[in-house]
C-alpha cells in the first residue's frame, strides 16, 4: 500500500541532504503543464486553490514546473474537465469528483456523502484509511490520477423560494443539487439537475430551477441567491465537500520523480489552504450576511424530512453495492471508517461543543 503522506517528507529530506541543488535545477528542462478548472476566472476560494498550487509547484521546483490555468471562460466546458484531461487536451484539472457520475458512477464517493464524513474525518480516510487507493483504482482505467483538491467544509442545504415543511414539499421541486444528494432527492420525487456555477443565478431567477445548493456563505453571498430565495437551509447533503486535482497519467509519467513529489506536495498544501480559507471566509461572510440581510430565514429541515432522506440514501447504497463489487468495497470502507472515526468525534468535538452550550 502506497503511503500518501510521504511526499512532503521526501522532498524536505532531499533538500536537507543536498540532493536537490538550485544551480543544477536551473539548468534542467522546464515542464509546462496546462490545467482546466470548472470555475470562472474570479471565483474565490475554489479558484484560489489552483493558483496557489501552481505557484507552490513553480517555487518548489525552482521554475522547472510551469502550470497555465484556463478557467471556464477560456475552455468553455466547466463540466467537461474529466474528458479534457482524459484525452490529453489538458494535463491537469481542478473540479469535483461527483460531476462525473454520468460517466463513471464510482467517482461519486470521493466528493461528499450525505450524512457521511465531515471534512476532517474524510481527509483522515483519504490519507490513512485507504481512500486514496480506492480513488486511484476508480480513475486508473481512464488514464487519470485524482488527488484531494481542497474542501469547502460543511455546505449549507441550499436556497429555497418556499419553505419545506414535509417530504411532499420536495416532490416536483426542480433543484440544482449534484452528487449523491441529487440521487437521494430524486428518490423522494424532486427533479435534481446539475448546472455550471456561472449559470446558477439566472437559472434561479428565470424559474428554470426552484431551489439550489451551492456551498456556504462565502460562496453564496456574492452570487446574490438571497435576493431571489429567502429560505436558507442548513446542511445534510455535503458534510465535507472535497474538490479534486485530476492529472493525465501520461503527463504525470513524463515528469521526473522529484517533480512528481513536488507536484503532489503542492496539491496537498493547496488543498489544506483552501479548507482553512473556506472556514475563515464562511465565518466572515456569515457575520456580514446575518447583519446586513436579516430577512434571510435560516431554517433546519424537519426531522421527518431528514429521516426519509437518510433512509433513501441507505437504500441507494445497498442497491449500488449489490450491482458493483468496487462500489461495494468503497461503500464498506467509508462505512467502517465513519463508524470508527465518528466515535472519536462524538467524545471529542461533539462533546466539547455541547459543553459550550
Amino acid at each position: 500500500m502506497k503511503k500518501w503522506f510521504t511526499p512532503a517528507l521526501t522532498l524536505l529530506t532531499a533538500l536537507s541532504v543536498g540532493l536537490v541543488s538550485n544551480s543544477a535545477l536551473a539548468q534542467e528542462k522546464v515542464y509546462r503543464l496546462k490545467l482546466a478548472e470548472t470555475w470562472g476566472p474570479n471565483t474565490p476560494i475554489l479558484g484560489d486553490a489552483s493558483k496557489n498550487m501552481a505557484k507552490l509547484a513553480e517555487e518548489m521546483s525552482n521554475g522547472r514546473l510551469q502550470i497555465r490555468i484556463d478557467s471556464a471562460n477560456k475552455h468553455k466546458a466547466p463540466l467537461g474537465v474529466f474528458d479534457m484531461v482524459k484525452s490529453g487536451q489538458y494535463d491537469m484539472g481542478h473540479s469535483a469528483s461527483y460531476y462525473w457520475k454520468g460517466k463513471v458512477p464510482n467517482t461519486l464517493y470521493f466528493s461528499a456523502m450525505p450524512f457521511g464524513m465531515m471534512s476532517t474525518e474524510q481527509y483522515a480516510w483519504f490519507y490513512h484509511g485507504g481512500g486514496m487507493e480506492l480513488m486511484q483504482e476508480v480513475y486508473a482505467p481512464h488514464n487519470l490520477l485524482s488527488f484531494p483538491g481542497g474542501n469547502s467544509d460543511i455546505q449549507m442545504g441550499g436556497w429555497f423560494q418556499k419553505e419545506i415543511k414535509t417530504i411532499d414539499d420536495l416532490k416536483g421541486l426542480k433543484m440544482r443539487i449534484p452528487g449523491f444528494a441529487g440521487e437521494v432527492m430524486a428518490r423522494v420525487g424532486a427533479k435534481p439537475t446539475n448546472i455550471a456555477p456561472g449559470e446558477l443565478y439566472t437559472s434561479l431567477e428565470r424559474g428554470t430551477i426552484d431551489a439550489l445548493e451551492w456551498a456556504g456563505p462565502a460562496f453564496d453571498l456574492r452570487m446574490g441567491f438571497h435576493k431571489i430565495a429567502p429560505y436558507y437551509y442548513t446542511a445534510w447533503q455535503e458534510p465535507g465537500s472535497e474538490t479534486q486535482f485530476l492529472v493525465n497519467k501520461r503527463a504525470w509519467d513524463k515528469l521526473p520523480k522529484d517533480l512528481q513529489v513536488i507536484l503532489e506536495t503542492a496539491f496537498r498544501v493547496a488543498a489544506f489552504d483552501m479548507y482553512t480559507q473556506a472556514i475563515d471566509a464562511n465565518a466572515n461572510s456569515w457575520a456580514s450576511m446575518s447583519e446586513e440581510y436579516p430577512e434571510i430565514q435560516v431554517l433546519e429541515f424537519p426531522p421527518e424530512v431528514l429521516g426519509r432522506l437518510n433512509q433513501e440514501k441507505q437504500t441507494l447504497l445497498e442497491e449500488l453495492a449489490a450491482k458493483d463489487p468496487l462500489a461495494k468495497r468503497i461503500i464498506e470502507s467509508q462505512r467502517q471508517y465513519l463508524s470508527k472515526v465518528r466515535s472519536w468525534t462524538d467524545i471529542s468535538t461533539k462533546a466539547y461543543l455541547n459543553s459550550k452550550q
